[in-house]
């Protein structure tokens, strides 16, 4: 039997893989970006496009089709696991000495 999950339990698990990822992403450009010269800012010019472009399929489904709520739901989590990312992984950075 096919059961589908909560949209909760969707929103969670995709904000946890994009924090995940875009954190760990972050956190090692940084390290890439000291050890070469790069600027902070540049890289985290960056990686909001990076995020953009990340979520710009769930974004574009919402817009274009009329009855899209797992969709909406996918570009909560994704949002939100990016924002986080974008906020913590320049603090970690920092704390290791890279920024």
């Amino acid at each position: 039997m096919w059961h589908s999950l909560p949209d909760e339990y969707v929103r969670a698990q995709i904000a946890v893989g994009a924090l995940v990822m875009f954190g760990v992403a972050r956190v090692v450009a940084a390290v890439l970006g000291a050890q070469h010269g790069w600027r902070i800012s540049a890289v985290t010019r960056a990686f909001i496009a990076l995020s953009v472009v990340f979520c710009l399929p769930q974004l574009l489904d919402v817009l274009l089709a009329a009855s899209s709520g797992r969709a909406f739901v996918e570009l909560q989590g994704k949002v939100a696991g990016c924002a986080l990312a974008l906020f913590c992984a320049p603090i970690v950075s920092h704390r290791l000495g890279y920024e």
